[in-house]
């Protein structure tokens, strides 16, 4: 009956949605930007329904989504479509053509495949390209604010607190949880494409070291285990390979924005993001404290709302210019805040407002464009490509043992293998890394659609293997 009426919802908007495919001009210059992200917005919000119905996570079902939407419109002849397939090298070529490089010759430099090439060349060309380039503009935008708000709203589900009473069981299986899966990817890099570039190898390893923490602790939750040893170590070890994981993005993306591999430029990076969290735990709770005092005139809502914003959009630019990741600072804002800082602000009955709860309308209206994105990126023709089968079976092979031999590093009184498939998905931090990858130009279509294939699938079994295990110890402990 869902699905009914849910065909009857999608049914109604097909006519919106083949009218978008025509790309009429408007003449309110936003009218057409306003169309796609609200189209973009309607069918990740399905594929979200779609998944929680089958009980999966939600940022599977708002990827899928993206790949079907993306390339249905693609194949009915959609040029928006060629012009977001891209991702950021629509944008390198924009820069170029600003500098006064030709469109045909800006496109050949930046898009080495032929066919695609000539694609963008006439999506790109007549004036209805300026409306596509604006579409895509916005889309990317608001995408990225949604990847900032999403690691904003991770780092509000973990805390420095619980960082510290993990224990030495969470800090080994995080530490095995990334070393493994980085030798792995990179082994697997350079025996299945050895035309690949050392940087290429080394940001798939970094891409299989990531760990979602929010999926595992809602599956963990759903079943109501989070108190057990297997889940607190689990739940800590993720923490801590989030932090692992932003450390070694940022070592790997100034690598290869340097083009060197040097270790003293290495070790400068390492040192400048420990002692970014430093300095942000150091300063950030004064800094919040101090804001809240000034403004405190403002209703409660307001207030946590205003600093939230304020806070985290400083600390991802702050973050971006000491050479990190903008997530970075995002994650780091989310560690700091609590609502304890504004206990004090306001003693009426709004105080029972949670900051988690003021921000998720942000996070969850922007971050489903992020995936959506990422899945009409996914070109599905280079699935034919025997060598992008081969590549994404070798990768999920890497991904799925690196994350289960992390259980080693648990205690010998808990279930390793438990640990271990606890720290399979890699979802929205995995393709957070590989956009990350893909804007700065070192992975291909072929690559990219690997890796998504990868993260899909350890993000897809994970939860129904935690199920399964949980129940098989149940059914021991029984016996």
């Amino acid at each position: 009956m869902k699905f009914l009426k849910l065909g009857m919802v999608l049914a109604g908007f097909i006519p919106a949605l083949a009218f978008a495919s025509q790309e009429i001009e408007h003449s309110d210059p936003v009218a057409s930007v306003i169309l796609w992200t609200t189209l973009v917005f309607f069918f990740a919000v399905i594929g979200r329904s779609l998944a929680n119905y089958m009980k999966q996570p939600a940022v599977l079902g708002e990827l899928l989504m993206g790949v079907a939407f993306g390339n249905i419109l693609y194949f009915s002849g959609s040029e928006l479509m060629v012009v977001l397939r891209e991702g950021p090298s629509i944008f390198n070529i924009m820069r170029d053509m600003l500098t006064d490089v030709p469109l045909v010759a800006a496109v050949q430099k930046n898009i080495s495949n032929s066919f695609y090439a000539n694609q963008i060349i006439t999506a790109l060309s007549g004036d209805n390209g300026v409306e596509r380039m604006k579409v895509a503009y916005v889309l990317d935008i608001f995408s990225r604010y949604g990847v900032i708000f999403l690691l904003f709203k991770v780092g509000l589900e973990s805390s420095v607190e619980e960082l510290k009473h993990t224990g030495r069981e969470s800090l080994q299986v995080a530490i095995i949880g990334v070393i493994a899966p980085i030798a792995l990817g990179f082994a697997v890099a350079c025996l299945l494409m050895p035309d690949s570039t050392y940087n290429s190898r080394l940001f798939v390893g970094a891409t299989l070291s990531a760990t979602s923490i929010g999926i595992t602790a809602r599956v963990l939750s759903e079943l109501k285990k989070l108190r057990t040893r297997e889940a607190k170590t689990i739940l800590g070890a993720a923490m801590i390979d989030d932090i692992l994981g932003l450390i070694i993005l940022a070592v790997v993306s100034s690598m290869v924005i340097s083009g060197v591999v040097d270790l003293m430029m290495i070790l400068q990076i390492v040192v400048s993001s420990l002692l970014f969290f430093a300095a942000v735990l150091l300063i950030g709770p004064w800094l919040v404290r101090k804001v809240v005092y000034l403004f405190r005139f403002m209703e409660l809502w307001e207030l946590k709302l205003f600093v939230a914003f304020i806070f985290v959009m400083t600390l991802a630019w702050l973050a971006a210019k000491v050479q990190l990741a903008t997530i970075i600072g995002a994650f780091a804002a989310g560690l700091i805040l609590h609502d304890n800082f504004f206990e004090s602000a306001d003693s009426s009955s709004n105080a029972s407002q949670k900051l988690k709860n003021l921000i998720s309308p942000l996070e969850s209206i922007l971050a489903p464009l992020f995936f959506m994105l990422i899945g009409i990126q996914v070109k599905l023709e280079t699935f034919l490509d025997t060598q992008v089968l081969l590549v994404a079976s070798g990768l999920i092979v890497a991904a799925i043992l690196g994350k289960l031999m992390s259980g080693l590093g648990g205690s010998t009184k808990d279930d390793r293998l438990l640990i271990g498939i606890g720290m399979l998905p890699r979802g929205e931090v995995g393709l957070v890394f590989a956009s990350i990858g893909r804007t700065l130009g070192i992975m291909s279509d072929k690559l990219f659609t690997a890796i998504v294939l990868m993260i899909i699938l350890t993000t897809f079994i994970a939860p129904s293997l935690l199920k399964s295990r949980f129940a098989y110890n149940s059914r021991k402990n029984q016996t």
